[in-house]
């Protein structure tokens, strides 16, 4: 017999996303979606999935999900974006997992990313491993402005098949989203104290553009990988 799931995930006019998120993962015992104000469909859908719905004022990244994480009422958590999908595969891995009485802590999941019409391996986007199940109470998201990620107290196991992350389906799209992290990061390197000089703008956007698209293989993504070279650029440039 295998211990039952939750899954936690935090939203924002996620509309167009939610719906295959939650259909991915109806098999969970229980749905935890804390959202931050959304004035589409976003908890509408969600009530449709039963899942259990807060609304709260954003606070960050970090501190969003630990609240969705803490929401949760079951033995293990999964923690998802709404532009993600749990594939079958990755369905029976993690319930292998759960019917597992030897198994450790927490999880690395790979992640397999879809841009402009396309699944992205090069470009140091696959296996992009991220933890994203592990046992309640052991997890918890380490409080940062952007790129936030679960530390975990324990042993540390590796899951093989991929989460399905349906990301920026536009240039626009990665722009806007740019625009929002490269201020947060920027903060948080004014909060370390440090300050940026003309050899920051010159030399961090040549690194990623030259490490995504040589040493990462993004020339083998054709005009993809050196679009997303030169935006993961533009990123540093807007940062610093």
């Amino acid at each position: 017999m295998r211990s039952p799931i939750s899954v936690a995930i935090i939203t924002l006019n996620e509309e167009r996303n939610i719906r295959a998120c939650l259909e991915s993962v109806k098999w969970a015992e229980e749905i935890v979606v804390c959202d931050s104000g959304s004035s589409d469909r976003t908890l509408a859908i969600a009530d449709e999935y039963g899942a259990r719905t807060f609304r709260d004022a954003w606070r960050g990244f970090a501190v969003h999900k630990n609240l969705a994480v803490e929401r949760c009422s079951h033995p293990w958590v999964l923690v998802l974006d709404a532009d993600e999908r749990v594939a079958p595969a990755l369905r029976q891995e993690i319930e292998g997992v759960l019917a597992d009485p030897a198994a450790r802590d927490g999880y690395l999941v790979p992640r397999r990313s879809y841009f402009l019409g396309q699944w992205i391996r090069g470009c140091g986007w696959y296996p992009d491993e991220t933890v994203r199940l592990f046992r309640r109470g052991r997890g918890r998201f380490a409080l940062r402005a952007v790129h936030e990620a679960v530390a975990v107290e324990g042993a540390l196991g590796r899951l093989s098949s991929p989460l399905d992350h349906f990301t920026y389906d536009s240039i626009s799209a990665f722009l806007q989203r740019m625009d929002r992290y490269s201020t947060l990061a920027a903060e948080e390197l004014l909060r370390a104290g440090r300050s940026a000089h003309l050899a920051d703008l010159l030399a961090r956007p040549a690194w990623p553009f030259f490490r995504m698209l040589v040493l990462q293989g993004g020339w083998r993504e054709g005009w993809r990988g050196l679009v997303l070279s030169g935006l993961y650029a533009s990123y540093a440039f807007s940062k610093y």
